[in-house]
């Protein structure tokens, strides 16, 4: 079953998300980035190249040549995947086809819709039997 894990309380998502992709790198484990709205995805892109100076993470998007060789790939869509292992999800629904992804992660803003939208998710999550793990980014600086 899918282990579903939330990072909550950012003060900046798409920078919190960068620092757990970076993390997640550092480990060598690959991550499926979900995130279908232009913008988020555009931002994330953006951030991953310019996060620090002294480190790069190797990303594309989906539609890539290189998305089958690459550890972090953002995707605007999960028809095709180049893994399987994990799912980071930077949209504001429950990513269609989670269950097939052997971790899912979640991360949430402090803005009210955001964290809105993350406790629907939360219940849906709970309601089909994951567990669902919390950790709070607020209590730490990103």
């Amino acid at each position: 079953m899918t282990q579903v894990f939330f990072y909550h309380g950012a003060a900046d998502k798409l920078a919190a998300a960068c620092a757990l992709l970076g993390g997640a790198y550092a480990k060598n484990k690959p991550v499926l980035v979900f995130a279908p709205d232009k913008e988020v995805a555009g931002g994330i892109d953006r951030l991953l190249w310019t996060q620090s100076a002294l480190s790069f993470v190797p990303h594309c998007k989906s539609d890539s040549p290189l998305a089958s060789e690459t550890p972090i790939v953002i995707a605007d869509t999960l028809e095709t995947l180049p893994q399987d292992e994990r799912l980071m999800n930077l949209s504001q629904v429950v990513p269609p086809g989670f269950s097939r992804f052997h971790s899912l992660i979640e991360v949430v803003g402090r803005e009210e819709a955001d964290r809105d939208s993350a406790r629907e998710r939360v219940k849906f999550y709970k309601d089909r039997g994951y567990e669902v793990r919390y950790f709070d980014l607020g209590q730490r600086p990103e």
